[in-house]
């Protein structure tokens, strides 16, 4: 069983910036003239520097040629020095040496170094390269303390240390660096109160500290008078106290984020003054109170994880305003739902879920044009209304968990580009929604919990099977009937192997700038296990709890994709198919509470991968398969089946069968030695100039299944 959750994360509004720097120091590189006049110390500085690592990479940098002409190298075209340095990706795998070539390069005016494996400190020596004007050394493990000797660097505009493990305070010193546009600290480990001196440089621009241990509260009475500020970020520290009223001297800012924080109190006032700023996170933090209504000029605003209860009014004439993004998930909001919203014009995704929100769904939401619609885990009633019919932008509808009721709207049909439909945990009374299976890219349907009921299969109504489908959750309804043998044969994306050891995400979409993943919730061993992304080779079937009869279909066997496959609690008769022996990929099979019979095939024993398995409370007979995955099974997953012998090799003891009925799910769960669960914080990939990281708190449990997520650093 499953039920999807969702997690954002903030793709760097700087990346085209970013990415346009990086594309032209390259053609700027490669376009450099080869003209014969390297000067021979600065060759000589290169081989030394090159003699440093134990890799030889840069084949082009020999004696023999031209330095000027020698990969990644730039010099000036009149004086032969060497101005541009751009190594990138190639695995150094060393440290800078203090007395190392690299920094007898002293006119140099551009040095990247990224992701190229490098460690330990920067040496002091660096100081030497009084010219630079770039420094970017990205995605390394460079630690330490930045050299006070950063403090001869005067020319530097650009300094791009993210994703190191850079730890300490920052040294006042970088006040001194006058010239200091683009600063980018991202993904290290810095600490210490905040560093107020840096806010005194007037041609600072872009501030990236997002993922460090910066403390306190944070104030900017010393700001320069002539700031330029556009863009600061310090998500995922642990900035505290209220967000000071002194950050309205930013008059250019046009991004704030300050998620992931401890920030308290209410939205300040001041920040009305900020006539530039159009992208404001303040999710994650202890803020309250009411949203001021100066906000929804806005074109992203992220409030997400506080506890706000109110809404200000607005002067603003919201059917012009500009909003892409409005996230007020998991705050104190009540009542019915907010009706201005439906002027928002331009709103791509709107996450209202984990509110109490109450009422009616209104239909004037149908003239916004979603991408992405959460309004789950709220107290709204009634019907969904029929909305869909512009829908054809639509990727993500979450409605689950409220009260709603009555029948799916057939104008979902009209949402051609949907990728994730949950309505779980609600009160809709409809047959099974086989037209949803013609829509082209629907990879995730949860109907969970709801009142859906009679077969699967109808045939009255004309569909080609669910072609795209990646996850099915369809437990505790009120289906019932048998499923064709033929059922799952056009099933394709779960027959076909492409996706297999695919460790890329299922779901990636950008709105505005920001990036939105699906993350789910599954029910496994009774345990709900919530994960933040979903990767695309997990494919999963739960139609537990109903009411489906006869024999379990041998197509199911063509599912070589499926991981999880869970039947439990329905009248199954017959054997266990062949079939499953087919599905390599399993990792948990639960064939529980069925009427099932016959053996259990024993070529299941050579799946390798299956570590959950139960087949109790069915009237299977013979030996249980031999294979390792069956052997370090509890004894919990055998009972209720007389005839079937050999659990007595696993339990360590003589097997007596348990003919007493069996325990409710609720009960087993708490007998379950690994129901411990506990929220964390996961840490999400800080990608080379990408400050796409945010901190999810989630539950998570011992047996996590790699094949959910994988924390990158």
């Amino acid at each position: 069983m499953m039920i999807p959750r969702h997690s954002y994360s903030f793709n760097d509004i700087v990346l085209t910036m970013y990415f346009l720097f990086s594309f032209s120091f390259v053609l700027h590189t490669l376009a450099s003239p080869t003209l014969h006049f390297c000067r021979h110390d600065q060759r000589n500085s290169l081989l030394e520097f090159k003699q440093e690592f134990p890799v030889n990479y840069m084949s082009s940098w020999n004696k023999s040629s031209d330095c000027c002409s020698w990969e990644g190298v730039t010099c000036d075209e009149r004086s032969g020095k060497v101005i541009s340095l751009y190594i990138d990706n190639i695995p150094l795998n060393n440290s800078l040496k203090p007395n190392s070539g690299l920094f007898k390069l002293q006119f140099l005016q551009n040095l990247v170094l990224s992701s190229c494996d490098l460690y330990g400190q920067i040496p002091s020596s660096i100081g030497n390269l009084t010219q630079l004007n770039t420094l970017r050394l990205t995605d390394n493990h460079l630690s330490g303390k930045i050299p006070v000797s950063f403090a001869n660097l005067t020319k530097l505009a650009t300094l791009h240390l993210t994703n190191n493990d850079f730890e300490s305070e920052l040294p006042p010193d970088l006040g001194g660096l006058h010239n200091l546009e683009y600063l980018f600290l991202s993904g290290n480990s810095f600490s210490g109160p905040f560093p107020t001196f840096l806010f005194t440089i007037p041609s600072l621009q872009y501030v990236y500290m997002k993922g460090n241990q910066l403390k306190g509260p944070i104030e900017f009475s010393n700001t320069s008078s002539s700031s330029r500020l556009r863009a600061l970020s310090l998500a995922g520290n642990k900035c505290d106290g209220p967000i000071p009223e002194s950050i309205s001297k930013f008059l250019d800012l046009n991004i704030l984020d300050l998620s992931f924080n401890d920030f308290i109190g209410s939205i300040p006032r001041s920040i009305s003054q900020l006539a530039n700023l159009t992208y404001f996170d303040l999710s994650h933090n202890k803020l309250e109170g009411k949203v001021p209504g100066f906000l929804w000029r806005l074109e992203v605003l992220k409030l997400a994880h506080n506890s706000f209860s109110s809404f200000g009014k607005s002067s603003e004439v919201l059917d012009r305003t500009k909003m892409n993004v409005l996230s007020l998930r998991s705050n104190s909001f009540l009542g019915p739902f907010p009706r201005w919203i439906c002027k928002f014009r331009s709103l791509d995704l709107l996450d209202l879920s984990n509110n109490r929100f109450s009422g009616s769904i209104p239909p004037c939401i149908r003239r916004n044009n979603f991408k992405m619609l959460n309004l789950g885990n709220n107290n709204f009633s009634g019907t969904l209304p029929d909305m869909f019919v512009n829908g054809t932008n639509l990727l993500e509808l979450d409605v689950s968990r409220n009260q709603l009721e009555g029948k799916l709207p057939k104008s979902l049909i009209s949402c051609v580009a949907i990728k994730f439909l949950n309505v779980g945990s609600n009160k809709f009374k409809d047959e099974f929604p086989s037209w949803l299976g013609s829509l082209p890219s629907l990879n995730v349907l949860i109907l969970r919990s709801n009142q859906f009921y009679g077969p699967l299969y109808n045939h009255h109504v004309s569909s080609i099977g669910f072609q795209t489908l990646k996850v099915i959750d369809i437990s505790k309804n009120d289906f019932t009937g048998t499923i064709t043998s033929f059922y799952f044969s056009t099933w394709r994306d779960m027959t076909t192997s492409n996706a297999l050891n695919d460790d890329s995400y299922m779901e990636d979409f950008t709105v505005y700038v920001a990036s939105y993943h699906s993350s789910m919730e599954m029910v496994h061993k009774g345990v709900y296990t919530e994960f933040l992304w979903i990767r695309k080779d997990f494919i999963a079937i739960d139609f537990s709890e109903n009411r489906f009869y006869g024999k379990i279909p041998e197509s199911i066997g063509f599912l070589k994709g499926l991981h999880l496959l869970n039947l439990s609690s329905n009248a199954f008769t017959s054997d266990i198919p062949q079939s499953l022996a087919n599905l390599t990929n399993l990792e948990a099979l639960d064939l529980s509470q069925n009427q099932l019979s016959g053996r259990i095939p024993q070529d299941l024993g050579m799946l390798s991968f299956l570590s959950t398995i139960n087949f109790s409370h069915n009237n299977l007979e013979g030996p249980i398969p031999r294979g390792t995955q069956f052997q370090i099974q509890n004894c919990s997953s055998f009972i209720g089946n007389p005839r079937l012998y050999g659990p007595e090799e696993i339990c360590g003891q003589t097997y007596v069968p348990n003919t007493t009925p069996q325990k409710s799910e609720d009960v087993l769960e708490q007998e379950d030695d690994e129901q411990v669960i506990s929220w964390i914080a996961a840490a999400i990939a800080y990608g080379p100039g990408v400050f796409c990281g945010l901190v999810i708190g989630h539950i998570f449990v011992s047996h996590k299944q790699e094949w959910f997520i994988k924390r990158a650093r």
